[in-house]
């Protein structure tokens, strides 16, 4: 059975990659049912997932006498709210895109300035473990940064070379990023390599 998942596996990663690159109506017609049917599967997980979170944890915890169970209730009240309304109404709804936005926005404000303390404070501990040019690269990057975004410096808007040099500044996270995503690329693809050719075997379980 293993190795009938093995093969299954191999054939479909070989055909959604060949419908890359050789636009063939016959691999096309191959390669669009199965990445349909990765859509599904993904939504069905997804949803399998949200299932578990609510029921498996949330509602266990809700249930027993712990003491812990307030986040959980606020979760259980909102995930309700959220999925009768979205019902109703529809999520391309403005209303509710408005209700969600109105609570996902400072939520990820706040998530973001929790981010910004927690990588001020490992840059103090780096820098105090490891008393080398790297640990002071990263304590001052995490410094310039946050002076830079806080707001502070808004009043040499109007000074040219303070507004060019602060410019190419907001540009280097931006570079950031995109090494990250060239990372998290050359990963996705060793590891789907890894798959074709059957080293890696995650549908065995």
């Amino acid at each position: 059975m293993k190795i009938i998942n093995t093969i299954v596996a191999i054939v479909a990663g070989v055909i959604v990659l060949l419908g890359y690159f050789m636009p063939s109506p016959m691999i096309q017609s191959l390669r669009t049912p199965l990445l349909d049917w990765a859509v599904i599967l993904s939504g069905i997980a997804g949803l399998i997932a949200i299932i578990n979170l609510i029921f498996g944890i949330h509602w266990k915890r809700v249930k027993d006498n712990g003491g812990s169970k307030g986040f959980s209730i606020v979760l259980l009240v909102a995930f309700i709210l959220t999925l009768i309304v979205g019902i109703f109404l529809g999520p391309s709804n403005s209303g509710f895109q408005k209700l969600v936005t109105a609570v996902q926005v400072p939520i990820e404000s706040s998530l973001m300035a929790v981010l910004a303390i927690t990588l001020a404070f490992s840059s103090i501990k780096m820098l105090q473990r490891q008393r080398n040019w790297m640990g002071f690269i990263f304590f001052l990057s995490v410094v310039v940064f946050l002076i830079i975004n806080s707001g502070v410096l808004a009043f040499t808007a109007d000074i040219p070379v303070i507004s060019n040099l602060l410019s190419g500044f907001h540009q280097v996270p931006v570079a950031g990023a995109r090494g990250i995503l060239l990372g998290i690329a050359l990963g996705s693809l060793a590891t789907g390599i890894r798959v074709l050719i059957g080293s890696d075997r995650p549908y065995n379980g």
